[in-house]
């Protein structure tokens, strides 16, 4: 049984596709929806000043995103709720999933970094392997 849902989000169009059907089983089971936006540190940051500003600068860039995700489930009675963090993003959405239970992880095929992930395997494959809970890959 779902408990809860997590969409990994970053504002892509597979992102957006992976957000419609949380919401689709959210509607189907009565259950809120969680998104995560994660967005890499610079890996060696000079200052901590810098760390700061990254986040506040993917607060800004997922915001927008972010908005209308809240717009789409709103349309639809679902209480979605939002998580913006910063670090690793395979990490960081593996750490989530332990840390708050969650049942199922919902991502896109293909996010920002198509070309790069084509390449190198990818945020989606490495998500599917490591995650400590039932993936869900929309293309």
């Amino acid at each position: 049984m779902l408990r809860k849902i997590l969409v990994g989000f970053d504002g892509s169009k597979g992102s957006f596709k992976a957000l419609e059907e949380g919401l689709l089983l959210a509607l189907l089971v009565g259950k809120e929806l969680h998104t995560i936006s994660v967005e890499e540190v610079p890996r060696f940051p000079g200052t901590i000043g810098e760390v700061v500003e990254e986040i506040e600068a993917e607060e800004t860039r997922f915001g927008t995103a972010i908005a209308q995700a809240r717009q789409m489930a709103e349309a639809k009675g679902i209480t979605l709720v939002p998580h913006v963090l910063v670090g690793h993003e395979v990490k960081t959405i593996v750490e989530f999933i332990e840390e708050n239970a969650c049942d199922l992880l919902i991502i896109g095929f293909m996010g920002h970094s198509a070309i790069y992930n084509r390449i190198m395997g990818g945020t989606c494959q490495a998500l599917v392997r490591l995650a400590p809970c039932a993936v869900l890959v929309v293309k």
